[in-house]
C-alpha cells in the first residue's frame, strides 16, 4: 500500500480545508534555481467564454470548444457558429496570442490548453468552457505560458486542483491561478516562441497540402464549386418513404439526392462504401494486465489529427473499447454531432484499440488517403448525415453506413491526392516535433538548468530537416 506523511498545518491553510490524496500528494517538482509565481501573479487578464447554442449552419460567428485545441495551438478549422449580438462579439472575440485553457471534461482532457495565432480578420469567439488567458509578457511570453501549462509539470499541477464528479473533472480560473510557473530568462523564453512560430508557419503548409488535395478530388468528381442547397420544402412521393423504410422530412432533404446524382455522373463509375471497403467490426476482448492505448472522439480533432494516447491496462478500458485498429485503417465517427471526426491511422505502435462508436474501415479500391478527403468532403458528410437516425443518440447504422455511395476514383488521381496526404502528414510531424522540443525543453529547465535544456533543444533541432535559428 501506498502512503504519504503530510503537514496538517498545509491543509489546514488552503483556503478550500482540501485534503482528498489525488491534491496533497501530488505536488509538482520545484526547481529551487528560480524564481516561481501564481499564474494568477503572471495573468494580466483571465475570462470565461460565452454560453450560447451553437449550430452547423455557418450561422453567426465561428466558435472555439475543446475539440479545437490540439497540438497546443487553436486550429483553424472550426465546426460550431453561434449567434451572438455585435457586443458580444466585441467582448468574446478572440485576438493574436490569446491562450484558452479547458476547465472542464473527463479527467484526461481537462486542462487541455492551446495558443490562438491569429490566421484571419473573422471574428472568432470561444465557448464557455474555455477560460482566456493573457499573461503579462513581462514575466511570461504567452508560448511559454501554453508550453508550461502542458508540461508535466503543469498538467500535474492543473490536474490535482481538479474537481472530479460523474465522469467530469472540473479546474475554475481560481484554482487555475494559483499553479505555480517559473520564470524562466527571456532568452529561453524567446526560444519557445520560435519554436512555436516556425510550428504555426508548419502547420499552415499542411493545411495547404490537405487543400490541394481536396480541390483535385472534387475538381475530378465536377464538384469544385458545388454547394448544396438546404430547401426549407419539398415533395416526395409516399412510395419514397416505404422504399427507404424512413418518414423523417431530413431524410429526403434534395441536396442529399443532388451529391448522390453527381457520383452518379462520375466518369470513372462508383459503387456503394459496403463493396468497396472493409469495415472492422468484430469485437474483441482486451485482457487485463495488457497495455492498450484507447482512441475516443478528444483523440480526434477537426482537422482530421489522431493524437495517440497512453497506454491504459486493460481492465482500465471501458467496456465500448472492442476495436482493434491498425496502419492506413480509417477511422469514421458514428455518432451525429461528430461525424467529421475522421482520421487515418498512419503510425499506430502496438496495442491500439477504439470505441464501438468509430466505424473501422480499410479498402484495396481506394487508397486511405483517398477515404479520408472522401469522407470529410461533401461527398461524405452528406451522405453520413443522411444516413443518421435516433432519438436520444443520433447516429448512422451499419447498414446505412453502407449504402454510402462513393466514386471508383482513377489510379493517377488517387496518386496526386495520396502524394499531397503524405506530404501534409510529413510536415505536420515536423511541426509536432518542434512543439514537443518547445515543451521538454521547459522540462529539462525545470529538472536541471537552462543551460542543459538550451544545448539540449539545439541538438534536438539539428536532427530535423527544418531551418530555425534559436540565436536571438
Amino acid at each position: 500500500m501506498k502512503w504519504s506523511v503530510y503537514q496538517n498545518s498545509k491543509i489546514i491553510d488552503h483556503e478550500d480545508l482540501r485534503w482528498d490524496s489525488e491534491f496533497i500528494c501530488y505536488e509538482p517538482y520545484e526547481n529551487e534555481l528560480y524564481e516561481y509565481k501564481t499564474v494568477g501573479e503572471i495573468l494580466n487578464r483571465s475570462q470565461y467564454g460565452i454560453s450560447i447554442d451553437m449550430n452547423e449552419f455557418n450561422e453567426g460567428v465561428k466558435i472555439y470548444r475543446m475539440n479545437e485545441l490540439s497540438n497546443m495551438f487553436c486550429v483553424k478549422d472550426i465546426k460550431k457558429n453561434a449567434k451572438i449580438s455585435d457586443s458580444e462579439v466585441e467582448k468574446f472575440k478572440l485576438h493574436h496570442n490569446d491562450i484558452l485553457f479547458n476547465r472542464t471534461n473527463s479527467q484526461e482532457f481537462v486542462g487541455r490548453t492551446g495558443i490562438y495565432k491569429k490566421f484571419s480578420d473573422e471574428n472568432i469567439v470561444f465557448a464557455s468552457y474555455l477560460i482566456r488567458l493573457n499573461p503579462n509578457e513581462t514575466f511570461v511570453l504567452p508560448e511559454y505560458l501554453t508550453a508550461f501549462l502542458n508540461t508535466k509539470f503543469g498538467v500535474q499541477d492543473v490536474k490535482r486542483r481538479a474537481r472530479i464528479s460523474i465522469n467530469q473533472s472540473h479546474v475554475n480560473a481560481e484554482e487555475l491561478k494559483k499553479v505555480r510557473i517559473p520564470i524562466l530568462s527571456k532568452d529561453l523564453q524567446i526560444k519557445v516562441k520560435k519554436l512555436f512560430d516556425k510550428s504555426f508557419l508548419l502547420l499552415s503548409q499542411a493545411e495547404h497540402h490537405y487543400s490541394q488535395a481536396q480541390t483535385l478530388l472534387l475538381k475530378e468528381l465536377d464538384l469544385l464549386n458545388w454547394q448544396p442547397k438546404h430547401q426549407l420544402s419539398y415533395v416526395k412521393p409516399f412510395s419514397d418513404t416505404q422504399t427507404a423504410e424512413r418518414f423523417d422530412a431530413e431524410y429526403f432533404q434534395p441536396k442529399y439526392e443532388e451529391v448522390i446524382e453527381k457520383i452518379k455522373g462520375y466518369s470513372g463509375g462508383f459503387d456503394e462504401l459496403g463493396a468497396l471497403v472493409t469495415i472492422k467490426d468484430k469485437n474483441f476482448s482486451p485482457e487485463d494486465n495488457n497495455l492498450y492505448k484507447y482512441i475516443e472522439l478528444s483523440n480526434i480533432n477537426s482537422t482530421g489529427d489522431l493524437t495517440i494516447p497512453e497506454n491504459k491496462e486493460g481492465q482500465e478500458l471501458p467496456t465500448r473499447a472492442r476495436r482493434k485498429v491498425s496502419r492506413n485503417d480509417v477511422l469514421i465517427s458514428s455518432i451525429e454531432g461528430s461525424l467529421e471526426s475522421i482520421a487515418m491511422v498512419t503510425n499506430p505502435g502496438s496495442n491500439l484499440v477504439c470505441s464501438t462508436g468509430f466505424y473501422v474501415i480499410q479498402s484495396d479500391n481506394l487508397k486511405p488517403s483517398v477515404l479520408l478527403v472522401l469522407l470529410k468532403s461533401l461527398v461524405g458528410q452528406l451522405q453520413l448525415k443522411k444516413g443518421c437516425s435516433g432519438t436520444i443518440l443520433t447516429a448512422i447504422s451499419k447498414e446505412e453506413f453502407k449504402k454510402v455511395l462513393l466514386p471508383k476514383v482513377n489510379v493517377s488521381a488517387q496518386e496526386e491526392v495520396d502524394e499531397h496526404i503524405q506530404k501534409m502528414y510529413e510536415v505536420k510531424q515536423q511541426s509536432k516535433s518542434l512543439l514537443e522540443i518547445a515543451k521538454t525543453g521547459v522540462e529539462k529547465a525545470i529538472e536541471t538548468t537552462e543551460e542543459d535544456a538550451i544545448r539540449w533543444m539545439a541538438t534536438e533541432i539539428d536532427k530535423l530537416d527544418v531551418s530555425l535559428e534559436l540565436t536571438n
